[in-house]
């Protein structure tokens, strides 16, 4: 057998092996996403246009290498070195207090990685969902499949490898969005893997009791307060903290049923700096309602909605109690990004800098969704048959 033939043989079995309805799905959204960021970044000139363009669509093209590879890896055995994953974690979001570690505009925040060496910059926070939400799962797999989580290590030592990861996120990078995330993926596995509702009712009382505590010990900064304020009263600050998603409003009010044309959104296309903004990252759901209309913003939710609805399929039939609650652990990630960027855009929910899965621009971002979905179509493969699956 000649290396050819060899590398068609393992191509093919790649490709029977990877879930391919989901990276169709995957791939026509990223498509729009990347059709929406270069007219989003249309008004800052050919050249910022087209390094946004060619970036995105690198990362695309970086994630459908790391879909199939991931598609046909068993995570189960990789789980079994958990400690090399955690120190990986722990360390790979260490490098941000390093030279590399760069921040955003405002309050402080040192999320990014980048050097002059670095064709784009890198979120390790991004990354390590990846590997969090795999050891996590094994965590949580091992108390479901042991000790049917009614034990109280069942929620301490999951709870704890999430605060842990969470604390370690905001006292490095100031970024607590992210670190919002790893606690929704604990939730969410957690409610799947059968922690029982009184331990949420009392994680929700204590966190209720923690921010009042706060607030009366003024602790809580005064932004992070306004961004809420802001929420339950759109009036306060309109210039101000309110300014961004007022803005937002406007521009999903003047698209209307069919927007006002690819490329040709008053906000999205104007040059003044107090019309939309971020509109390739944070707001770029706002873009496709101003040029694409509410037709455009419905079909980014049901893209999403059938990405999210594959992966809780896949969960359904996995074989193991892990892999199920990898495929909750991605679905739970991806539904408060959508609903949070969504709700962010429609003023409902408050500005915490998740961007829109598929859609909005970042080039770590785009390669770390498709090889989590690559581990989502991974399990998928290695689903028991009808006739092995309880009843």
């Amino acid at each position: 057998m000649t290396i050819f033939s060899r590398l068609l043989d393992a191509v093919r079995y790649i490709l029977r092996k990877a879930d391919m309805v989901l990276l169709g799905l995957c791939l026509v959204a990223s498509a729009f996403g990347i059709v929406l960021i270069a007219s989003a970044t249309n008004y800052r000139g050919v050249d910022f246009q087209l390094r946004r363009v060619i970036i995105q669509a690198a990362g695309a093209v970086l994630g459908i290498a790391a879909y199939f590879i991931f598609s046909s890896v068993d995570v189960e055995h990789f789980a079994e070195k958990w400690p090399l994953f955690l120190l990986f974690n722990l360390g790979f979001i260490a490098l941000l207090l390093t030279p590399l570690g760069t921040g955003g505009e405002t309050h402080g925040n040192r999320s990014w990685l980048s050097a002059s060496w670095m064709p784009t910059s890198i979120q390790p926070a991004e990354v390590v969902k990846l590997s969090f939400t795999i050891l996590l799962a094994k965590q949580i797999a091992w108390f479901r499949d042991n000790r049917q989580m009614r034990g109280l290590g069942s929620l301490v030592l999951p709870a704890a490898h999430t605060g842990m990861m969470f604390l370690w996120i905001f006292v490095i990078s100031k970024d607590a969005g992210s670190g919002l995330v790893y606690l929704i993926i604990y939730a969410g596995m957690a409610l799947a893997a059968g922690l029982p509702w009184y331990w949420f009712a009392a994680g929700g009382g204590a966190a209720v009791v923690g921010v009042l505590a706060l607030l009366l010990l003024d602790k809580i900064p005064a932004y992070w307060l306004s961004r809420f304020q802001v929420i339950f009263d759109h009036s306060f600050d309109p210039r101000g903290i309110g300014w961004q998603q007022t803005r937002s409003m406007m521009a999903l009010g003047s698209g209307g049923l069919l927007g006002q044309g690819l490329f040709q959104g008053i906000q999205t296309q104007s040059l003044d700096r107090s019309s939309l903004p971020e509109r390739q990252t944070d707001f770029i759901f706002s873009v496709c309602g101003e040029e694409l209309g509410m037709v455009g913003c419905l079909v980014i939710i049901m893209l999403e909605f059938l990405i999210i609805y594959r992966c809780f399929q896949t969960a359904r039939s996995a074989r193991s109690t892990m892999d199920a609650l990898i495929c909750v652990g991605f679905a739970s990630m991806l539904i408060f990004q959508v609903v949070e960027n969504i709700g962010m855009c429609l003023f409902v929910m408050p500005v915490i800098g998740l961007t829109l899965p598929f859609f909005s621009y970042g080039g770590s971002s785009i390669v770390t969704l498709f090889a989590a979905m690559g581990i989502v179509s991974g399990v998928r493969s290695r689903t028991l048959p009808d006739w092995l699956r309880k009843t």
